[in-house]
C-alpha cells in the first residue's frame, strides 16, 4: 500500500548505512542515492521481498531503473523506511 498522496515516508539509516554515507564522495553517487530515497519515501512498498524473508522481517530491494544504485531497507509499522545498506550497482 502506497503512503497517501501528499506525504511521504520517513527515512531512517541503520548504523551500517550510515556508515556508507560517510564514506560517498561523489556527486554522482549522491544525486542516484538522493533519487532512490526520494521514490522510496513516495512508495515504501516499491521494492522486492528478498528470498528467505518473512512477513515480520519483511526486507525489501529496490533497484533504480535509472541510476546505477540499489538499496536494502525495511518499513516499520509507523510507515518509517529504515534503510540497512545502500549498495551502488
Amino acid at each position: 500500500m502506497a503512503a497517501p498522496r501528499g506525504r511521504r515516508a520517513r527515512i531512517a539509516f541503520s548504523d551500517s548505512a550510515a556508515k556508507q554515507l560517510e564514506d560517498i564522495t561523489s556527486e554522482a553517487e549522491l544525486h542516484a542515492l538522493d533519487r532512490a530515497l526520494v521514490v522510496i519515501s513516495v512508495d515504501p512498498d516499491i521494492g522486492e521481498p528478498l528470498p528467505g524473508t518473512g512477513p515480520g522481517t519483511r526486507l525489501l530491494r529496490y533497484t533504480d531503473d535509472i541510476e546505477p544504485v540499489r538499496v536494502l531497507y525495511f518499513v516499520t509499522a509507523l510507515r518509517t523506511v529504515v534503510v540497512v545498506a545502500y549498495i551502488e550497482v
